[in-house]
């Protein structure tokens, strides 16, 4: 069972996840493929046809584009 704080979070969750899919469609993709797919780094890398390097620097950046927004959401009242 889902309590209202959690509800919050999953909410949060993905509204940034739609905001990351705005601003880079293709951070979006390889959050989808990493965190929902569960993918390994080759896996997705394969998927997206680019390198594994190249998975671990946007799989850097995305998580630290999610932990902004969600840090951002809880400042607001």
């Amino acid at each position: 069972m889902v309590n209202d704080r959690d509800q919050r979070e999953l909410l949060a969750l993905d509204d940034a996840l739609v905001g990351l899919a705005k601003v880079d469609p293709e951070l979006g993709r390889l959050v989808e493929l990493r965190f929902f797919g569960g993918l390994t780094i080759e896996e997705t890398a394969e998927v997206l046809s680019v390198s594994p390097a190249t998975v671990k620097r946007s799989w850097k950046t995305a998580r630290l584009w999610l932990r902004r927004e969600l840090e951002r959401g809880t400042e607001r009242p």
